[in-house]
């Protein structure tokens, strides 16, 4: 495998921080804006949540994509491409402010970002084999990072600008820096999928039971982490926050994620057993679920910081699992395009039924209890998975 020296890697670190920068802001600045853009555009809950839900079924759905791309154009190209429509599609927020526009931007942006996933995690296999732990952490760091500024500054512009559609739009800028450094990264070292890597012997991760297992932990996290992402600012106004004091609970979380981002993959590589890591964590998410279902407001900024912590640690792990299990350059595109797109289709669903829930039951009691089940349902998984390596 190609390992990147001298100068090449702080260029190549600071080019997956950059773009992997772009890779949650048009989804996550909805969250805040949901009741705004609701009564603005005058839809439904179920439909704003579509907003959400769009975006990652599409990186679910257009994942598998990342391989025959990669092959074609190669790294500089493929993800140069993808880039450049996350920003335009951003971008065209703050032009078009109709509901039917936001669901074309949001196809768009989902299509891009789901093929750009699995690339970054080809790229990091190939270029750092033997420090995948802490890269993955950075690439996290820097999703949690976007994450975290789109959330917390989203509601303040629109606060400022009285306008949904900049407070949107504006994260389109994002893309500049990521194409530079791109550029830059991956040209010196540019390198197509060979015949070679194809032709050598690889397992159809379809076809194997720890790859389907791994699938299913990844798309039940990305389902609690958009289901927070999306609805905890409405579960914060619904217990009588301001938009402005809902928002900062949402970014209360996204900000002990993201330093839980840069410190758990440098531990894991220290401890790396995976299995340990992912009980401790769904421990400490359950318990921030249970918090959640206490109506009271201090409950909000408690069950922040804990699910901050759970989601810090758990998201990392689902992108080292099929780079863990990958055997070659060829694998690692695979295994990570299967369960980022079964992953990701999963996670598009929950944020929806919560929406559908919410418009029949005028209340987010249920949605509180959907995500102790998603924390449960991680534990059996996690648990199938540990005997399943047992016995392999």
């Amino acid at each position: 495998m190609q390992q990147v020296k001298g100068w090449h890697v702080g260029v190549a670190l600071a080019a997956i921080f950059f773009v992997s920068l772009n890779l949650r802001p048009s989804v996550t600045s909805i969250g805040p804006l949901l009741n705004t853009i609701t009564d603005e555009l005058t839809i439904s809950n179920t439909q704003v949540s579509l907003l959400t839900s769009i975006p990652v079924f599409c990186m679910g759905l257009f994942a598998p994509l990342a391989v025959p791309l990669q092959k074609k154009l190669g790294y500089k190209w493929a993800v140069n491409l993808l880039v450049m429509a996350i920003g335009v599609g951003t971008l065209a927020r703050l032009l078009f402010g109709n509901y039917i526009a936001l669901i074309l931007t949001s196809f768009i942006v989902g299509f891009a970002i789901a093929i750009i996933s699995p690339i970054i995690n080809a790229f990091i296999k190939e270029r750092f084999a033997h420090k995948i732990a802490p890269v993955v952490g950075l690439y996290s760091l820097a999703m949690g990072a976007g994450a975290t500024i789109s959330a917390g500054l989203t509601g303040v512009l629109f606060a400022q600008l009285q306008s949904w559609q900049i407070a949107l739009g504006v994260w389109g800028v994002l893309a500049v820096p990521a194409l530079i450094l791109w550029t830059i990264a991956a040209g010196p070292k540019e390198q197509r999928i060979s015949k070679a890597q194809v032709e050598e012997p690889s397992r159809n991760p379809w076809k194997t039971k720890t790859a389907w297992l791994i699938l299913l932990y990844f798309g039940l996290q990305t389902s609690v982490f958009f289901s927070l992402t999306t609805w905890l600012s409405p579960i914060a106004q619904e217990q009588g926050l301001t938009l402005i004091t809902a928002g900062s609970v949402l970014t209360t979380m996204s900000i002990v994620q993201l330093i839980g981002n840069l410190f758990i993959p440098l531990l894991i590589n220290k401890f790396p057993n995976r299995v340990m890591w992912l009980y401790i964590l769904l421990t400490i998410g359950i318990i921030g679920a249970g918090v959640l279902l206490i109506p009271a407001n201090w409950a909000l900024w408690v069950a922040a910081v804990i699910l901050g912590v759970a989601l810090s640690g758990l998201f990392p792990i689902g992108l080292m699992l099929p780079l863990d299990e990958a055997k070659n350059n060829a694998e690692a595109s695979s295994w990570s395009s299967m369960v980022l797109s079964g992953g990701f289709m999963m996670s598009a669903i929950v944020p929806l039924l919560i929406g559908v829930v919410y418009d029949l039951t005028g209340t987010h009691i249920i949605s509180k209890w959907i995500v102790v089940g998603l924390f449960s349902l991680m534990f059996v998984v996690v648990y199938l998975y540990q005997q399943h390596k047992k016995h392999v």
